[in-house]
């Protein structure tokens, strides 16, 4: 099947769902189409991916085709957390983003940047890596909605959305598990990375390994701060935020200037 079908089928899911889920807060109806059409969405994605890879003979680790695959995996980790945790609503933002990223993958035409023979440690490393950031990724959303939830309930009466949501504690609790989870992988990668990649703090890895770094010392204090101190509100929103931009930039920061700004591989 040509995969700009399958591209379509799956960014009009993504709409769809997300558009559903706004429509059932707004009228405060509970409902799992949404979710049943997500779940389409992750799996047309998923298709899309796998024959790209098979067309290319190996993985396109471009700026648009890595972060097709960072929005896939982050859709996909949303939805397993919403089998039993309360978290579909987040879907309002991360699916129309997976749509466009998985969009402008199918239609932008980028250097291509291939990894054939990479062996089972480099996979390792890569994705660990993509899982750490995509379940950070969460993890900043969730802050996000936590500080809006906060400065709504001490304010004014809180929007519609707002009421929606489980409570701050609640809120709070699910987003130290994500930031654990992405903890741990990302330690995985970094462990894996000392040992596997060749020279980590070479000239074009440097600034991402420190950025790295940054990321995971920021989560860890973070957690071991919610442990010995009782950390929450304010304090983990901000520290939350400034972890996965410095992970954000590490991931992204110099991928989006050499291939989009400056053309270059």
């Amino acid at each position: 099947m040509n995969t700009i079908v399958i591209a379509i089928f799956s960014i009009a899911t993504y709409l769809l769902s997300a558009i559903l889920i706004t429509r059932h807060i707004s009228q405060s109806a509970s409902n799992r189409t949404p979710i049943y059409l997500a779940w389409l969405a992750i799996c047309g994605h998923a298709a899309y991916i796998a024959l790209i890879f098979k067309e290319n003979d190996g993985f396109n680790f471009s700026f648009t085709s890595t972060a097709s695959f960072i929005a896939f995996i982050v859709g996909l980790i949303l939805l397993i957390a919403a089998i039993d945790k309360p978290v579909e609503k987040l879907g309002i933002v991360l699916f129309p983003t997976s749509a466009l990223m998985l969009g402008l993958a199918a239609t932008t035409s980028s250097q291509p940047h291939f990894l054939r023979t990479y062996n089972w440690e480099m996979g390792t490393h890569i994705l660990t890596s993509i899982v750490a950031f995509s379940l950070l990724n969460i993890a900043a959303l969730q802050a996000v909605l936590l500080a809006i939830q906060n400065q709504q309930l001490k304010s004014h009466p809180p929007k519609r959305l707002i009421r929606s949501l489980p409570s701050l504690q609640t809120m709070e609790s699910l987003l130290f598990q994500m930031i654990a989870a992405g903890v741990l992988f990302l330690t995985v990668s970094l462990i894996t990375g000392f040992i596997f990649v060749d020279d980590l703090f070479a000239q074009h890895l440097a600034h991402k390994t420190i950025l790295s770094l940054t990321a995971w010392v920021i989560f860890s204090c973070l957690l071991l701060g919610r442990i010995r101190y009782g950390w929450r509100g304010k304090t983990a929103i901000r520290w939350t935020l400034i972890g996965f931009g410095a992970l954000l930039l590490a991931y992204f920061g110099s991928k989006l200037v050499l291939e989009l700004i400056l053309k270059r591989n």
